[in-house]
């Protein structure tokens, strides 16, 4: 199957999305909000939550049984189920912009704005500095004001991914996108958080590096160019275990709770059942990322959206399409990891992949 990466690699690749972050990082902060804003028409959508302990907000809305096809933006925050507050702010600001489900006269609407969370509390310090209504609202702001569609989502520790983790290796957002042969676009970004490890404990190497494409390293600003993931040393892998039972011996924060959350997108026209089938064939590229996924600690969860800028596929168009949705997934979870930086916080250490292991980036 063809596999060419749209012009900017990310999300902005879906024509009518657009990415916001915000995130608070030191005196106690470790967190962040992520924002997707969708067309003014808003986009269809589904979902699909696989984790045994989700934090998410108008999910069910989004089951193809009830009445709703189409939401106005979707909030993915970390703070746990405080940080569902993010969207209350999202919804407050569209609401004022006269953008959600129409209710009858003018500006009488509701906006559809689903949310999920991912468990990053006390990371910063302080346990109780998790995001709320102001939070979603500044988001919002930059993703209405931000760069634009020609240009790529940032990456790393920025937005929801600022107090990620995986596996006791610093987490993040990432993204990625997919060019069909018809010229259909399929796009993913993903906030990184899991109990799992996205590291082969035997190798050192990252369980979904093999899916990456040249685009996906091209862009990460201090990788060398032209230069793969490379297998660590042994003495570098040794060193990079015993780092990491240290740090989970004397980490101040329980780093067993997780949750890693985010959205598959396309341009083609969808409808809400579709929308549901690629947020699950999202989660096969979540497995091939981190190992293991959707355990009972984490709230794995992803939404689907189409903004329907394109035909409807054939059946041979959507199965190529639900293939691509778990490749930008997979290749976007290693995206976040690659540009992921190192952090410490009165709570701990959280090292980025590459500084565990350096010698993956050598010549």
């Amino acid at each position: 199957m063809q596999r060419t990466a749209g012009p900017t690699n990310s999300l902005h690749d879906v024509a009518g999305l657009a990415v916001g972050h915000h995130e608070r990082v030191g005196e106690g902060w470790l967190t962040g909000t992520t924002v997707v804003r969708c067309p003014a028409e808003g986009a269809v959508a589904g979902a699909d939550v696989r984790g045994g302990a989700p934090g998410t907000r108008e999910t069910d809305l989004l089951d193809p049984r009830n009445l709703v096809e189409r939401v106005h933006a979707l909030v993915l925050s970390g703070g746990s189920a405080f940080g569902l507050a993010a969207a209350d702010g999202v919804m407050r600001e569209l609401y004022a912009q006269g953008r959600g489900f129409p209710m009858g006269g003018p500006g009488d609407v509701v906006p559809i704005v689903p949310a999920a969370v991912c468990f990053d509390l006390g990371r910063g310090g302080d346990f109780g500095a998790f995001p709320d209504a102001g939070f979603g609202v500044a988001a919002l702001a930059a993703a209405d004001g931000g760069p634009g569609a020609a240009e790529a989502v940032a990456q790393g520790s920025v937005g929801a991914g600022a107090g990620t983790q995986v596996g006791g290796l610093r987490g993040g957002v990432g993204t990625a996108s997919g060019v069909l042969a018809d010229g259909t676009t399929v796009a993913a970004l993903v906030v990184v958080n899991a109990v799992g490890s996205a590291v082969d404990v035997a190798t050192g190497e990252l369980w979904g590096a093999r899916h990456l494409m040249a685009e996906d390293l091209a862009d990460l600003g201090d990788w060398p160019d032209g230069r793969w993931p490379q297998r660590p040393g042994p003495e570098e892998l040794a060193a990079a275990r015993a780092a990491a039972e240290e740090a989970g011996a004397t980490s101040a924060v329980p780093r067993s709770l997780a949750t890693t959350i985010g959205v598959v997108a396309t341009d083609a026209a969808l409808d809400p059942a579709q929308c549901a089938r690629l947020a699950t064939s999202g989660h096969d590229g979540m497995a091939r990322a981190v190992n293991p996924i959707h355990t009972m600690f984490d709230g794995d969860s992803l939404f689907g959206l189409a903004t329907c800028g394109r035909a409807a596929p054939d059946q041979a168009g959507f199965h190529a399409m639900l293939h691509t949705s778990g490749e930008v997934v997979t290749r976007a979870m290693v995206r976040a990891l690659l540009a992921a930086r190192t952090i410490t916080t009165p709570a701990g250490t959280w090292r980025s992949y590459l500084d565990a292991f350096p010698s993956a980036a050598r010549p």
